[in-house]
C-alpha cells in the first residue's frame, strides 16, 4: 500500500508527494479544501506551506489532513497491484466525481 512519506508545498495549491515506493507525484489539492475546517489553509497560503506528513498523508496545523488515497490516486485506491498514479494531477472533490452508470 503506498502512503506518503514527505511533502513539499508548491505555489498556486500543487503539493509534490514522495511516497513510501520513493516515486514522487504532484497534486493540485485546491478542489479538496472545501468547508469551514480547511478555510484557515484556503485564506493564509503561509499556513497551506505548513505541511507536513504525518501517518502517511499530509497534515497542517489543528490537525487537518487528506486521505492518503485521494491524494496519490484521486480516489479509492485501484485493485491492480501494479496500477502507479499519474506524475502530475488536479484533484477533484468526490463530491464532483460520477458514478459510472
Amino acid at each position: 500500500m503506498l502512503l506518503v512519506r514527505s511533502a513539499e508545498a508548491l505555489e498556486d495549491y500543487w503539493v509534490r508527494l514522495t511516497l513510501t515506493d520513493g516515486s514522487q507525484v504532484e497534486r493540485n489539492v485546491r478542489a479538496l479544501l472545501r468547508g469551514p475546517v480547511f478555510e484557515p489553509i484556503r485564506s493564509d497560503y503561509r499556513r497551506f506551506r505548513r505541511i507536513r506528513v504525518r501517518g502517511g498523508t499530509v497534515e497542517w496545523p489543528d490537525q487537518l489532513d487528506l486521505d492518503p488515497n485521494v491524494l496519490i490516486w484521486n480516489g479509492p485506491r485501484p485493485r491492480d497491484p501494479d496500477a502507479r498514479p499519474e506524475k502530475r494531477l488536479e484533484l477533484t472533490h468526490p463530491s464532483e466525481l460520477v458514478a459510472a452508470p
